[in-house]
């Protein structure tokens, strides 16, 4: 026998490296084709072929030996006319033929293929694995002699080695195409979520954004750390999902944290995950963003708002990309992009002791700060355009667009919410809206507050020497006069509507009008102040 076969540690190495090369091997062909190779170590052949199981028939994938040639490589057998060969995979068990099995079974697999001679030493070994037949492998020698049954029975373990192998090449297949389909979707979301920033940014207007977006694109080719500060709504997540995506690291993981949005007692475990047992609830292992965000970019959203007693835990876990989960002692380490966001002035922060310095430049290694909308009112246009386009997928209402007169409405808006607040304006006005076009009608906006302001600052101021004129009496109906004056040259005589001089003054257009007979302001006046 052992001129026959290698021995059983040898055989049980290859069974074991087939296993390994099945979940490496990109290839199943290269995993048959290094299978047939192995397969000489554990027993003799002048002709080794592996059939698959393809819509009934047995069709030849690889062969191997002096007798393989291109007719054995595209060699296919109809099942129905092959009994024998159906009975070893109905009974799962390798099986020796004999010149008598040949003359009086089904005939040779081989007949018109080869011309080997009658009484040939022939094996047939099934390839089945869990509930799935794979097909088979056949052994042939040209010598008429019969395959002793103790080599039968070592390569009917092989063969369930290499149908394991099989199985397990199928499974990571299917595994890496579901990852493959789940990234796409996960992508799809993001973009959904994120929308086109990055072109936004880059189209900006604004010379203050488009330096913003030019050191952005900087930073991102890096694994620097960012912080990215600005007021509530300014579009920090927006930033830095840009530059997730600038960043080499744009095909992995983009994971966010909002440190404001999760109790206290609950962050640590969000951050470092937890194991079963480590606290009351904690039925199973649960991964933190921290591992989630494996090999791609985590935000800190609202940094500002972690608690003190969690900060020194996230500066070990930056310096040494390693962290514990809770409950656990077990070292977890992870490649991770740290991005950070905050409205929080974080430089008062630290000297009021809510924020530790070390962490804070461990994190603002590369500043960035947003500007809020009201310094970049060149962008409401592109912006306007942009968000309608986001929230036309939520909305239905798609070709909606905002008329010269509508974006004049905005333009006269402070905007203390920022891109927020305007997307919200937007979307309001598009659902109330029938048509396309949203006109400066459609836009309900506060007529106080940070509007009536900047109405006020920006009004003439009067003369300063008006009361020092000879003969000149500052009653109170000419104080009135000269203020509605302004006004109406600040609206140029517009009334009536958003914007016009009643909202701005916070009266009724009919009262307004009123006033203005009485104190003799004529509707067809240019509205320009008299200064003589």
């Amino acid at each position: 026998m052992s001129d026959e076969l290698s021995g059983p540690s040898e055989g049980a190495k290859d069974g074991r490296d087939l296993v390994e090369l099945a979940a490496t091997e990109d290839s199943v062909d290269e995993l048959l084709r290094r299978g047939l190779d192995w397969l000489t170590r554990v027993v003799r052949f002048d002709l080794a072929t592996l059939f698959l199981l393809r819509d009934g028939k047995l069709v030849s994938v690889a062969a191997r030996g002096p007798l393989a040639n291109a007719k054995v490589r595209h060699h296919a057998l109809p099942l129905s006319e092959f009994p024998s060969l159906r009975q070893a995979l109905e009974t799962r068990r390798a099986r020796a033929f004999t010149e008598e099995d040949h003359s009086h079974g089904d005939g040779d697999p081989f007949d018109g293929v080869l011309d080997l001679p009658p009484g040939h030493a022939c094996m047939v070994v099934p390839l089945c694995a869990g509930e799935r037949s794979y097909g088979v492998l056949t052994l042939d020698r040209a010598e008429c002699e019969t395959y002793p049954q103790p080599v039968v029975d070592l390569v009917e373990v092989y063969g369930q080695m290499l149908a394991t192998a099989l199985q397990a090449a199928e499974q990571r297949a299917t595994f890496e195409r579901l990852h493959r389909q789940d990234h796409e979707h996960a992508k799809l979301l993001e973009s959904q979520l994120g929308g086109d920033s990055e072109g936004v940014l880059a189209a900006s207007l604004s010379p203050v954004m488009r330096d913003l977006a030019r050191r952005a694109k900087q930073v991102a080719e890096t694994d620097t750390p960012v912080l990215i500060t600005g007021e509530t709504g300014t579009g920090k997540e927006r930033l830095a999902r840009a530059i997730h995506r600038w960043s080499a690291r744009a095909d992995q993981p983009f994971v966010t944290l909002n440190c404001a949005a999760i109790p206290a007692g609950l962050l640590e475990s969000e951050l470092f995950g937890h194991v079963k047992g480590a606290f009351t609830g904690a039925t199973k292992d649960r991964a933190g963003r921290f591992q989630m965000a494996n090999g791609g970019t985590l935000l800190l959203d609202e940094v500002g708002e972690l608690p003190v007693e969690l900060q020194a835990k996230l500066l070990r876990a930056l310096q040494e990309k390693a962290f514990e989960p809770v409950g656990s002692d077990r070292t977890v380490r992870s490649d991770v992009r740290i991005l950070a966001a905050t409205h929080v002035d974080l430089e008062k922060a630290i000297s009021e002791k809510r924020f530790r310095e070390d962490l804070y430049y461990r994190l603002s290694v590369f500043p960035l700060k947003l500007p809020p909308l009201r310094e970049r009112r060149e962008d409401l246009p592109q912006l306007c355009a942009f968000l309608l386009s986001e929230q036309a997928q939520r909305t239905g209402r798609r070709g909606m667009r905002v008329t010269p007169a509508g974006l004049a409405r905005l333009e006269g808006y402070d905007w203390p919410g920022n891109l927020r607040e305007l997307a919200n304006a937007l979307e309001r006005a598009t659902i109330l809206t029938p048509g396309p076009e949203l006109g400066p009608t459609t836009f309900d906006l506060p007529t106080r507050g940070a509007a009536v302001a900047t109405a006020a600052t920006e009004l003439p101021a009067l003369p300063a020497d008006a009361a020092s004129k000879p003969g000149a009496v500052l009653t109170l109906a000419a104080v009135q006069r000269e203020h509605i004056l302004r006004v109406l040259t600040l609206t140029r005589g517009r009334v009536y509507g958003p914007g016009g001089a009643a909202a701005l003054l916070g009266l009724k257009p009919s009262t307004l009008q009123s006033r203005m007979k009485k104190l003799g302001i004529a509707r067809q006046e240019q509205f320009v102040v008299d200064e003589a």
